[in-house]
């Protein structure tokens, strides 16, 4: 990262969270106390913001500038959330699609599934706060909203109090990609390759689907299992609108 993409010092960090930037996380030194250390822990709890507490080794990587043991991370983009998100696309008249990823870490899956996302017209990604990418700079180049919540539990309970069906991919799975209906509100949500879906994902999701495979490798590159789910929903709502035409 760039040096301007961080904010060092106790009071520079409270000042930008005050200020309303759009910060990705703050590393705190772990044996830091104090009522100013108190006084910034709750700021970032009122904000929602992402914390961890790290050797002073590691913020000595960041800057050796007088960092007083706390640096914060400026977000590469401004995050959406879905309460905004959600009402307004049923405000606007569209059939919703959203895409969650659970436990997404790698960047370049993420990247290569961001610009799928925009080349298909989903409406917006979904990450969680904690255990997930952090979105990079070149995602400014995109246009999609991505929201970052609480929890992807989180986010796909609050989708289906709002009507939306959410469909998992998971090799698992008995039904075949094509055979779920996309051409409702519909929440695709996509796992890690190495570990899957987290269980309290699972417990919420109303379909599974895999895709089929032939050959010896034990499963798709998660981007490439989202382009493919991804663009079955498009096709699906292409052939509707067809049909209704």
């Amino acid at each position: 990262m760039e040096r301007n993409e961080y904010i060092f010092g106790i009071r520079a960090v409270m000042e930008a969270i005050e200020a309303g930037k759009d910060i990705d996380k703050v590393y705190i030194k772990k044996d830091l106390h104090g009522d100013l250390i108190n006084e910034l822990n709750e700021l970032i709890r009122l904000h929602g913001i992402v914390t961890q507490r790290v050797p002073v080794e590691r913020i000595n990587k960041i800057t050796r500038k007088n960092h007083q043991g706390v640096v914060a991370v400026l977000s590469a983009v401004t995050y959406h959330s879905l309460d905004n998100i959600v009402p307004q696309l049923y405000e606007d008249g569209v059939l919703p699609f959203i895409v969650v990823l659970d436990g997404i870490t790698d960047v370049r899956n993420f990247g290569a599934i961001a610009r799928t996302c925009e080349c298909a017209g989903v409406d917006a990604i979904v990450i969680p706060e904690r255990g997930s990418v952090s979105v990079g700079g070149d995602a400014v180049k995109l246009h999609i909203p991505v929201c970052r919540e609480r929890s992807a539990a989180s986010a796909v309970r609050f989708l289906k109090d709002n009507g939306y069906t959410v469909v998992a991919a998971s090799e698992k799975a008995d039904i075949n990609y094509t055979m779920a209906d996309y051409t409702v509100p519909v929440a695709i949500v996509m796992g890690a390759e190495d570990v899957g879906l987290s269980p309290e994902v699972m417990k919420l999701c109303d379909t599974f689907v895999s895709i089929p495979q032939f050959g010896h490798i034990g499963s798709l590159n998660v981007s490439v299992a989202a382009g493919v789910i991804i663009y079955e929903v498009v096709r699906q709502r292409l052939q509707s609108n067809m049909e209704v035409i």
